[in-house]
């Protein structure tokens, strides 16, 4: 190596150690709390369909820790509602917690529905299941229309259901090799929801991870 590269190589250290500490640190720093998000609205969502394959299981064996199991759950709905307040605050927060509690309760009577073979009951169960996916779009893509425009996020909650149906069906019919697959196909497509909703809320709210 010359004199001059060496020279070239010196004064471009000297001018990388002579910036500012949070010159360098804060691109760090933005993209770690980024991915704490990131990976927080991640395990938000694994929990929900952790805990709703844990009741489903429950329900469809009679299982003495479906009350458990139920409990967990539902308080999964508050934790996501949770986690949107400091963003768009609390009165969406508590929306969104609602409108998810009805999902669960209503998949519930879903799953009750089609374990005794109530067609009546599971069709009316499903109908309103399917409604109440449509509002939490409506919701979701009403807090942020740019990030998640009202098809797409209709799209998601739809493909969920559908996903969840196919597992709950699954196990209704002892098929475990189809049963694992679904879940599988449920969490895949979980957590592609979980990172739109968090791509969403860094894009709309850049400075509050800064």
């Amino acid at each position: 190596m010359n004199h001059k590269i060496k020279l070239i190589l010196l004064i471009a250290l000297l001018a990388l150690f002579s910036l500012p500490a949070n010159a360098v640190a804060a691109p760090a720093a933005n993209a770690t709390k980024q991915d704490a998000f990131q990976g927080a609205m991640r395990k938000l969502w694994e929990d929900h369909i952790v805990w709703t394959r844990q009741f489903v299981v429950s329900a469809v064996s009679d299982a003495p820790d479906k009350a458990a199991a139920t409990e967990r759950l539902l308080q999964n709905q508050v934790d996501i509602g949770n986690a949107i307040k400091p963003f768009y605050g609390d009165a969406a927060g508590d929306r969104l917690t609602a409108l998810l509690k009805d999902h669960i309760v209503t998949a519930a009577e879903l799953v009750t529905a089609l374990k005794v073979n109530d067609k009546a009951k599971a069709e009316s169960a499903q109908k309103r299941w399917f409604a109440n996916a449509d509002e939490i779009a409506g919701f979701l893509s009403g807090a942020n229309p740019k990030a998640w425009p009202p098809a797409e996020m209709k799209k998601m909650m739809r493909e969920h259901l559908e996903l969840t149906t196919a597992e709950v069906a699954a196990r209704l019919h002892g098929d475990w090799t189809a049963d694992i697959a679904a879940f599988d196909n449920v969490h895949t497509q979980i957590l592609h929801m979980a990172d739109m909703l968090s791509a969403g809320i860094i894009s709309q709210f850049p400075k509050k991870f800064e």
